[in-house]
């Protein structure tokens, strides 16, 4: 999850619906030059710097591309250039300056379909149209999250398809192997891999909590949902559908019906805190002849004086597994039950049931499952609430009702008899009971 550092405009210049930044020659680089920034530390980007020129050349000596926005390059000359941006898709003219050399970088990072009209003494040099056919283009996911690398990628294949260009998405290289196999025509690679001045264009996909100026998202993913907002970022439908998986060992792991669980996640605050309710949930898949098996990475995790393990009854598979195993045990599995986390977005894409117990986020936040269950009746949504600002660094996280007899209170008042009824909805459910609930 990222935040963002937005860019101030440097120059002066006739403006329309957006201001660029303008960089003359030897002058320091504009605010933005550090692009999106870690969460975890301010001063370092989150994703691979773009090259430190435009990748694309032009007549006369111009260079541009659209590598961490619209970016044009001028050099010296005897007579100043006058240069214009234009959005193709509203028919607004976005930016226009006159330099003797310098850089222009337009303030809107996610995918704009530009028109670079570059003039001397009112003749034209260079005229472009973004078309991204055939060319080179990055995308960039965060590394480190799984849930989140789920939900955007479809967005990234969707973009290749209708622009037609050479794709490389950039991910985490423990997820590789979960796509890779599904999607042979796209290259996968790590930031580190990143070759920056091979691209047409990049665009960058993250959840970008400060962007008050509009300047890597069109439209804050509080308010779109946190998949849906990789939509927005890269100009294609937003409706939500899950992204392929390399393929699968075939066969389930086990021979009896069982059910899959995962109860842990990286901030409390997602966890279902009423203290009953895993223990009576799987007390009662047992008794519909459910075997139980808890898939989290960690047996055990919380900091400080809080720490969750693994619930009384459930069989123990956690450990750091590959993710395509922890994809074959969700497959077979009856159904899945979760968290608003990694795991169940895996389920999500594998194609098993999911029943997501989440009250933190708003139901938007995630993918459209029947079994969802969140309560209404008590403090929700705060994640997706754009007053507060979510604490990466804070465990304990309650903005609301932290220290408080209310702290947790949207997960804890979800009551076994939700999850329950949830779970009873399933089509097949009970097929293997063994005795009355």
């Amino acid at each position: 999850m990222l935040i963002t550092q937005v860019e101030a405009s440097a120059a002066p210049a006739e403006r329309s619906t957006e201001s660029a930044a303008v960089q003359a020659a030897g002058s320091s680089a504009a605010a933005s030059a550090a692009g999106p920034v870690s969460a975890g530390d301010p001063s370092k980007r989150a994703y691979p710097a773009p090259s430190a020129q435009p990748t694309q050349r032009g007549p006369d000596g111009i260079r541009f591309d659209f590598n961490e926005g619209c970016r044009v390059m001028l050099p010296a000359g005897d007579r100043p250039w006058r240069v214009v941006l234009r959005d193709l898709d509203t028919a607004n003219v976005l930016f226009r300056t006159e330099l003797v050399s310098g850089a222009v970088n337009s303030t809107k990072r996610y995918f704009v379909r530009f028109r670079i009209e570059v003039t001397q003494d009112d003749k034209p040099v260079l005229t472009h149209d973004y078309d991204a056919a055939g060319r080179e283009v990055l995308i960039l996911l965060p590394v480190g999250t799984l849930g989140d690398t789920i939900g955007w990628l479809p967005y990234a294949i969707k973009f290749q398809r209708r622009h037609l260009c050479r794709l490389t998405v950039g991910i985490a290289e423990r997820l590789i192997p979960l796509f890779a196999g599904a999607y042979p025509d796209i290259r996968f690679v790590t930031h580190e891999a990143v070759k920056p001045e091979s691209y047409y264009a990049t665009y960058y996909v993250g959840l970008f909590f400060d962007d008050e100026g509009a300047v890597w998202q069109p439209s804050d993913f509080r308010l779109v949902g946190l998949h849906r907002t990789a939509g927005y970022i890269l100009g294609v439908d937003p409706t939500e559908e899950p992204p392929l998986l390399s393929p699968l060992e075939a066969g389930a792991p086990l021979d009896e019906p069982y059910v899959v669980i995962a109860t842990q996640s990286t901030t409390q605050c997602k966890t279902w805190n009423n203290p009953h309710g895993w223990h009576e949930v799987i007390a009662f898949l047992k008794q519909h002849g459910y075997r139980v098996v808890c898939i989290d990475q960690k047996q055990v995790h919380g900091t400080g004086l809080v720490w969750n393990h693994i619930p009384h009854g459930a069989e123990d598979q956690t450990g750091d597994r590959p993710l395509l195993e922890r994809a074959r045990w969700i497959r077979y599995a009856a159904f899945f039950v979760g968290l608003s986390s990694g795991l169940s977005w895996l389920a999500w894409a594998v194609g098993t049931p999911v029943v997501m117990i989440s009250g933190f986020t708003h139901p938007v936040n995630e993918f459209a499952t029947p079994y969802r269950i969140i309560n209404y009746h008590t403090c929700n949504g705060c994640w997706n609430d754009m007053r507060l600002r979510f604490d990466h660094k804070d465990f304990l996280w309650c903005p609301r009702h932290a220290g408080t007899a209310r702290q947790f209170e949207c997960t804890r008042l979800i009551t076994t008899d939700q999850v329950k009824d949830a779970i009873r909805r399933i089509p097949g459910f009970g097929a293997h009971r063994l005795t009355a609930a």
